[in-house]
């Protein structure tokens, strides 16, 4: 997609506090990536090249991909998957899954195999402890699988460990929070694409307005900001830092651009510091 429809890429750096840290973990840098939809179209080649470029300059000490490599068929995955390898951090790279991901039966497979064979560990109602027993990552299946399974996962980490839980789909962070969640990272919601400066995105307030709306007004609603709609229901964590009840998330606006493009709301490339409390 042309730069003019994406904006420049942006590198978001984040500092998040963390209860019952470890002091050995104080200061711990992650990179987050997330929805690439490699695909020809929706990222270019020379966006890509600058997500990794500064993901490497960060120097983290672990990257995390939430999802969405592609964005129908799996194909390409093996294209950027060459690119992908070009990354670099000390713990290694954990991933998971986004609804674009899991679109045809052999997705899953295909996307899975070629993100682990250059050394990507996929995450699929999964924990990992590639900073230790006391910071766990937790890996959960997309939302929209049939497999989305929280209970299966987070009942078996003790309420006492702080822990980072990688969701493609920030919905999800209502079904987590009868869990303790120190860091939910997630995208999908590419930033709400639109937003107006010190209003936010478009699609929050346009759905609050439309629920004022007669039926029959509703009845043309444009298509663009119907499927938008579908997308999630909690357009208001679109993008950035918040809080649902006792637990924090973060949703990157990500890297891929769907039609018509984006407007104060660039790529991201999110650098994450995490401090005690």
């Amino acid at each position: 997609m042309n730069w003019l429809f994406t904006g420049r890429l942006r590198v978001d750096e984040v500092t998040v506090k963390i209860a019952d840290l470890p002091k050995s973990l104080q200061g711990i840098k992650l990179v987050q990536l997330t929805d690439f939809h490699y695909d020809g179209v929706r990222i270019s080649e020379k966006l890509l090249a600058q997500a990794i470029a500064a993901s490497n300059k960060a120097e983290p000490d672990i990257i995390l991909l939430t999802g969405d490599y592609v964005t129908d068929d799996p194909t390409p995955i093996h294209q950027l998957a060459l690119r992908l390898k070009d990354l670099q951090s000390r713990s290694g790279i954990y991933a998971v899954l986004g609804n674009h991901d899991i679109h045809y039966q052999h997705s899953k497979t295909e996307i899975t195999s070629a993100l682990n064979n250059i050394g990507v560990n996929v995450l699929w109602n999964e924990i990992a402890y590639p900073l230790g027993q006391e910071l766990p990552i937790v890996g959960l299946a997309d939302y929209w699988s049939r497999e989305f399974n929280p209970a299966l996962v987070m009942n078996q980490l003790n309420p006492s460990t702080p822990r980072i839980v990688l969701s493609h789909n920030p919905d999800t962070a209502k079904v987590l929070s009868q869990w303790r969640v120190d860091l939910q990272l997630s995208g999908h919601t590419h930033g709400g694409h639109i937003v107006l400066p010190g209003v936010g995105p478009v699609i929050f307030h346009y759905q609050k307005l439309l629920k004022q709306l007669p039926q029959k007004v509703r009845q043309w609603e444009p298509i663009f900001l119907a499927n938008c709609s579908k997308v999630v229901r909690y357009w208001e964590w679109a993008k950035g830092f918040h809080q649902v009840l006792d637990n924090q998330l973060y949703v990157s606006r990500g890297l891929g651009t769907y039609s018509p493009g984006r407007l104060f709301c660039p790529p991201e490339v999110t650098v994450i510091t995490l401090i005690g409390d």
